[in-house]
């Protein structure tokens, strides 16, 4: 059956009118040689794309969409290489989405290229890398990606105050989330100083979300009381909600409005890690759950999927719940889980597995190398 983009009763537009954006947390070759992502945006309301070094890693070992860059490339040192292919990627997808950039006023149409994660404690190295990213993809509505470490915060700053739009990602405590938002308006301060105009200046939040789940519902199994097991697959959302609490709090300050009367775009919450990861959840259940006005939902393409099949959508499913939702945290700390220690593990792990997935590109980028040159 051919999908009708105009279907009022199509549940990806049903979240879009609730005030989510939908993006695609999925880039490769062949999706913008095929013409696919431009269809996503027409049938299924995508209007962003995310990436990181897993995504990258998975399309340069399927197919052979990027044989004819690895020749041209053939001979080169291999991190120059991967960072041509990317960027080119990044640039291409920018184009597609150009369009819904201009439309939504540089809120929406906005595509993500991340840091070398192996940056991700080094201020002075992930702010460098960023400014030659955004340079060399050289579209207005690229956000660069830049991890929630304690050392990234400073590098978001930095990177804004230049002008560059950035996608903080990472991010698992609401302390941290905190910090996050403090970075993003310290950072529009200091643009507006050096004279950037704001309003072309974009950035999320990316709030990590089943990866919570899957941490806090080992921990309630091993405790494996009838109360602890009762409260298995709530700690995520009552996270996100809380985050969600913050956000509204400090989008309503004082300090907000004077840089929003500056024509400065808030940092919109960015629901990432949204594919389930328990399989009897329902495959939907991120972003069912996670409805509010003027957040972002990241989705990997079988979530999308899913969410464009059967998909709810009941109205805002997030304010006014954050009582409730401390109240699911506080439960979850009782059985004696902290969620501080289970954050703070997340973020390590994390970065490790960007790390090793860049290990990973950069060895099927090598190996796709030499055989071109072979």
């Amino acid at each position: 059956m051919t999908e009708n983009p105009t279907d009022p009763a199509r549940p990806t537009q049903r979240l879009s009118e609730a005030g989510v954006s939908i993006w695609l947390d999925d880039l490769s070759r062949e999706r913008l040689d095929t013409g696919n992502l431009a269809e996503l945006v027409r049938t299924r309301d995508v209007v962003g794309v995310t990436t990181n070094p897993t995504i990258f890693a998975k399309a340069l070992s399927e197919g052979n969409a990027y044989d004819g860059t690895l020749a041209e490339l053939a001979g080169t040192d291999v991190e120059p290489a991967v960072e041509r292919i990317t960027t080119d990627d990044v640039r291409a997808a920018a184009d597609v989405l150009r369009d819904v950039y201009d439309a939504t006023r540089t809120v929406d149409g906005r595509v993500s290229i991340e840091v070398d994660p192996r940056l991700a404690r080094d201020t002075a190295a992930t702010v460098e890398t960023a400014t030659r990213l955004w340079a060399t993809v050289d579209r207005p509505n690229a956000m660069i990606k830049i991890p929630a470490t304690l050392e990234g915060l400073p590098a978001i700053t930095a990177a804004l105050a230049e002008g560059i739009s950035v996608n903080v990602t990472l991010i698992f405590s609401i302390e941290r989330y905190r910090g996050v938002m403090d970075a993003f308006l310290a950072g529009l301060e200091q643009a507006r100083a050096n004279g950037h105009d704001l309003a072309p200046i974009g950035s999320v939040a990316s709030f990590f979300v089943s990866r919570v789940d899957a941490a806090v519902d080992k921990a309630l199994t091993e405790v494996g009381t009838d109360d602890a097991l009762e409260l298995r697959g709530k700690a995520a959302i009552a996270n996100a909600r809380l985050a969600y609490a913050a956000y509204e709090e400090v989008f309503a300050t004082d300090r907000w409005k004077a840089l929003a009367a500056a024509g400065a775009k808030p940092q919109r919450p960015l629901w990432a890690s949204t594919g389930v990861k328990d399989p009897s959840y329902r495959d939907t259940l991120y972003v069912d759950e996670l409805v509010a006005p003027g957040v972002v939902n990241t989705m990997p393409q079988g979530t999308l999927d899913a969410f464009a099949d059967h998909g709810l959508v009941v109205g805002d499913t997030v304010s006014g719940t954050a009582e409730a939702s401390a109240a699911t945290i506080a439960a979850i700390e009782a059985q004696g889980i902290s969620m501080d220690e289970v954050t703070r593990q997340l973020e390590d792990e994390g970065v490790h597995k960007f790390e090793v997935s860049w290990d990973e590109l950069l060895t099927t980028t090598k190996a796709g190398l030499d055989d071109a040159g072979a």
